[in-house]
């Protein structure tokens, strides 16, 4: 979400008096990083925000970055968010406005998004059981429209993501291999939600709400087409 032009000169204008009145010290270094995350239109790492500064000629300490990060964060210039599975970034924080995000587990990309009718739905149900809301956030995982064509169906369980739920359609890899994981309890037609699925080590499955511990080298013998909604 990009700031207007008249935005960018208030935020540069608060934030030189909230350091100079606060004696934060190094104040030129620290406008320039401030400079520099207010022209990124996305969520940045201390890292990334590293290489933009190099980028335009600041050499500068990443401990001092994230010094100034937490000054930012103090006085309501940037957020500090972790999504799952993912590193500690931060955003701008847009006075008066709320956004929630679209996080996509494959291509990584992060989407902002606002709607109003979640808002006050939102505010609603709160109402309903008398609690007064102070703050919210929204976190959608998924794909985009592009990976999910480039996905085989079916396809091994191995390569699903976190949080995905699928019907088992068939295994695969020999005899051995059906009994084990017959003998598990997994049967064709189960229907799974996929609980943990970490790029290496095993993935935990829950079917028929019973959890199973699969080790990456059987979830490649199960193949599963993704559950209709």
């Amino acid at each position: 979400m990009k700031q207007n032009c008249n935005n960018y000169i208030k935020e540069k204008e608060q934030f030189k008096k909230l350091f100079k009145q606060e004696n934060i010290d190094n104040f030129e270094e620290r406008f320039k990083i401030f400079e520099i995350f207010l022209q990124t239109d996305r969520h940045v790492t201390v890292s990334e925000l590293l290489e933009l500064l190099n980028e335009n000629g600041y050499q500068l300490e990443s401990s001092f970055v994230r010094d100034t990060l937490k000054f930012m964060c103090g006085f309501g210039f940037a957020k500090k968010i972790q999504f799952e599975n993912r590193p500690v970034c931060y955003e701008h924080r847009h006075l008066g406005k709320h956004h929630d995000h679209m996080i996509y587990t494959k291509c990584k990309n992060i989407i902002e998004f606002q709607d109003q009718r979640l808002e006050n739905l939102q505010i609603q149900i709160a109402s309903t059981h008398g609690f007064h809301m102070l703050q919210h956030k929204t976190e959608i995982y998924g794909l985009c429209s592009n990976c999910l064509k480039t996905r085989i169906h079916p396809m091994s369980l191995v390569m699903a993501k976190q949080g995905e739920k699928f019907i088992i359609k068939d295994f695969i890899g020999g005899a051995g291999a059906r009994v084990r994981l017959l003998t598990m309890g997994l049967r064709v037609g189960d229907e799974l939600e996929v609980i943990t699925s970490p790029s290496k080590g095993q993935m935990v499955i829950v079917v028929d709400c019973r959890r199973y511990v699969i080790g990456r080298g059987m979830a490649q013998k199960v193949l599963v087409e993704p559950r209709k909604i």
